[in-house]
């Protein structure tokens, strides 16, 4: 079986389908995965075929843009048809010489979702956050305010999808390219457990658990306590890192903190406590009782997988609803502010009450029930046979 395979730059979005790649490989299957350079090696070690987007003039993998897209539809509609038609002609060209079975594509990976419907190849949906539909959207609700701009910019976002169906690709509206219904099949990396309002998906939803990577580089518990902090690699608040060293140093804890690409530097560092640019972040929670977290979807599912309890501090919409996930089940608290007062509290709450570590555990206990890659495996081959096709 041929498969190719779309995912966006993002090491989030790319991670969590590098099993998945892998056991397709492993079962004899082609994989080509379009991504870009920087992506390269972690793909070509599944086995699969990288077939590099770089030398195409795609926009959306400038990170500059990533906060006006959240709250631009027309801005985002047009980075989007950009990118689409700046990889047209190569993937086009791909298609009609490889002619794949199947087409999987990470959930905002648009193009690849638009190459399966232009050229009409089944289609599969890699969904890396949790799965929305009209029920589950309510744990990203928008203000009226974006409601406003949503209607406003409807006459710029159709002159962007002409652009798309003078190019051959089938679109009506903007529901056709970013929505899955429940025809759709779908890959998502958490249980059932986890994803809000689960019941509301239909059985062509695969929850197949997060996909965790091995320890590498084991970390060692040096006090009854440990308390993890990372806020994802590009975090620039150096208040909320300073403050997190003063308020949690005081209690005789392990503190272990992920900088990811921030620049403060501590010279004296408390005892106990451990500063680093990264970390094998499996390792830190294997050992960890508490987690301050932004909530990425990858980095809670970490750490719930190892039953830790987590301190939420989202900075986006989607790592706020995996937070009000999270908060619902009991397995966290929010964080009121960056004040150390607030930060001791928030971990200290979690630390004293075993309630949190039992919610956590359920979590866990969810996430490793799930059928993993060898699910996976077996429902993208299913799809394939069936002629699952874009409607």
């Amino acid at each position: 079986m041929k498969i190719a395979w779309f995912c966006i730059p993002a090491h989030g979005h790319t991670n969590p389908t590098l099993g998945v790649v892998r056991a397709l490989v492993q079962a004899g299957h082609e994989v080509d995965y379009f991504s870009f350079e920087a992506f390269r090696e972690k793909i070509e070690g599944t086995g699969a075929r990288f077939i590099g987007c770089d030398g195409s003039d795609f926009e959306m993998e400038d990170k500059g843009n990533a906060d006006r897209v959240s709250k631009d539809v027309a801005f985002a509609t047009e980075l989007l048809v950009s990118s689409t038609l700046a990889l047209d002609g190569m993937v086009s060209q791909w298609v009609k010489e490889h002619r794949p079975d199947v087409i999987v594509s990470d959930s905002v990976a648009y193009w690849g979702k638009l190459t399966a419907i232009k050229h009409g190849i089944p289609y599969i949906s890699s969904t890396t956050t949790f799965a929305f539909n009209r029920h589950s959207a309510k744990y990203m609700q928008r203000g009226p305010g974006e409601a406003v701009k949503l209607l406003l910019s409807i006459p710029k976002v159709e002159k962007q999808l002409r652009r798309l169906r003078a190019a051959g690709y089938p679109v009506r509206n903007i529901l056709d390219i970013i929505q899955n219904d429940n025809a759709t099949p779908t890959i998502v990396y958490t249980s059932k457990y986890f994803q809000p309002c689960a019941e509301s998906f239909s059985d062509k939803y695969h929850f197949i658990g997060p996909s965790m990577r091995p320890i590498v580089h084991p970390m060692t518990k040096t006090a009854d306590r440990t308390v993890y902090v990372s806020m994802g690699t590009i975090n620039q608040d150096r208040e909320f890192y300073r403050n997190c060293i003063e308020a949690l140093s005081t209690q005789g804890w392990q503190v272990i903190l992920s900088m990811g690409t921030n620049p403060e530097r501590f010279d004296k560092l408390p005892p106990k406590v451990e500063v680093y640019d990264t970390v094998d972040q499996m390792a830190a929670l294997s050992i960890a009782d508490a987690f301050i977290t932004h909530c990425g979807m990858n980095s809670a599912s970490e750490g719930l997988w190892y039953g830790v309890p987590l301190v939420l501090f989202p900075q986006t919409n989607e790592q706020d609803a995996v937070a009000k996930r999270v908060e619902e089940l009991g397995a966290g608290t929010r964080l009121r502010s960056t004040a150390k007062q607030d930060i001791l509290a928030a971990v200290a709450r979690l630390i004293t009450n075993p309630a949190y570590k039992s919610a956590a555990d359920r979590v866990s206990e969810s996430f490793r029930a799930c059928g993993g890659v060898e699910e996976a495996r077996a429902f993208i081959e299913q799809c394939a046979v069936n002629g699952d096709k874009c409607r």
